[in-house]
């Protein structure tokens, strides 16, 4: 198989909310909410576009530039905080066709953003707080504790909270009941880690868990630390600064995940000095798979898994190894129960 050329640059972003006292320290997190944000054109992953065909074409749809922090180094996004980047390069019919877009609209233009940005906030907390206590809630208990007298404005609110939900934490907000819009919240992509460990004040770390695994699918099954590190970097995840939701993110990602199997951390052979790789982990490769990262990422760019076909392609290969291994173990288990079977007659007939 083809290796897909390296290209180190994504357009990834995480806009950290202005800083309104300059001695506050890196660890801090505002509470501002960015005004920015705006869900029919927001991902922190890499930027798809709907028309590469090549390997070649379709790295560099995952490319773009890189865009500078949107404030100092040291402010670190809020909780609430969602991800941000420049409009998906979509063709104004896939505009026009876009649900998301057309519901946004009018509710977007009859109430000022602030407002809206203030209630998607709001909404995420309390999401967060449902996540942690491993509750259900329904549309009706967001409208009377959260949205209140924006009710009209319900669609584009919860829209933007979800979404958020999803890049940043991970969470999946998940309708179990659409006759009493009732909801559970779960983590992205049947994995099953959320990085809270047993503190209630951890945030969940599982959409920078994601984004990784995202990038180095899209980058070949195999991506340098300096280009991980560099695609971070842009979000204000730097390694040896503590993050207000991921915590020391070098910790996190060389030493926690690759303990958790998530991913392999590995020297590159005979570099000198030393540079080190990426690859998934056996737990990743147990609890997700590529179509599903393919699934997720053309879903958040309004696109469809076949519109790049190449990594569409690896991602079937990918499932088809996956049944030819369950096959492989149904086949052995069955072989050795049959095996053991026929030692358990052979000892009742034949005794010793």
């Amino acid at each position: 198989m083809p290796r897909v050329p390296k290209r180190p640059r994504y357009m990834l972003e995480i806009p950290e909310a202005e800083e309104e006292d300059s001695s506050s320290s890196s660890s801090t997190c505002s509470s501002s909410f960015p005004s920015s944000f705006s869900s029919s054109s927001s991902s922190c992953y890499p930027l798809i576009s709907s028309t590469p065909s090549t390997p070649e074409e379709e790295v560099h749809a995952a490319a773009g530039t890189l865009s500078p922090p949107q404030s100092p180094p040291s402010v670190c996004p809020s909780p609430t905080v969602v991800a941000s980047a420049a409009p998906l390069s979509q063709s104004s019919s896939q505009e026009e066709e876009n649900p998301s877009t057309l519901q946004a609209l009018p509710d977007t233009e009859s109430l000022p953003r602030y407002v809206i940005d203030a209630k998607v906030a709001d909404l995420v907390g309390f999401l967060l707080l449902k996540y942690r206590t491993k509750e259900l809630t329904t549309k009706a208990e967001m409208l009377s504790s959260i949205i209140k007298e924006y009710q009209d404005h319900f669609a584009v609110i919860f829209s933007e909270a979800s979404e958020c939900m999803q890049l940043v934490y991970g969470i999946d907000v998940k309708e179990v009941d659409p006759t009493s819009h009732s909801y559970v919240l779960v983590t992205n992509l049947g994995l099953t880690y959320d990085g809270m460990v047993s503190n209630e004040h951890n945030m969940p770390k599982t959409g920078l868990l994601i984004l990784i695994l995202s990038i180095i699918f899209t980058e070949g099954d195999c991506v340098p630390e300096e280009e991980i590190w560099e695609a971070l970097n842009v979000m204000g995840v730097h390694a040896g600064r503590e993050h207000c939701i991921y915590g020391e993110p070098k910790e996190l990602i060389t030493k926690v995940w690759v303990q958790e199997q998530y991913l392999e951390y590995r020297q590159v052979p005979n570099s000198d000095p030393a540079c080190y790789e990426f690859l998934w982990g056996p737990r990743a490769h147990a609890e997700t798979s590529k179509m599903k990262v393919l699934e997720f990422l053309a879903q958040i760019n309004g696109s469809d898994p076949r519109s790049f076909p190449y990594w569409f392609e690896e991602a079937l290969r990918d499932e088809e190894q996956r049944t030819q291994a369950r096959i492989g173990t149904i086949a052995n288990t069955t072989a050795m129960a049959s095996a053991s079977s026929c030692a358990i007659s052979s000892s009742f007939f034949y005794p010793e």
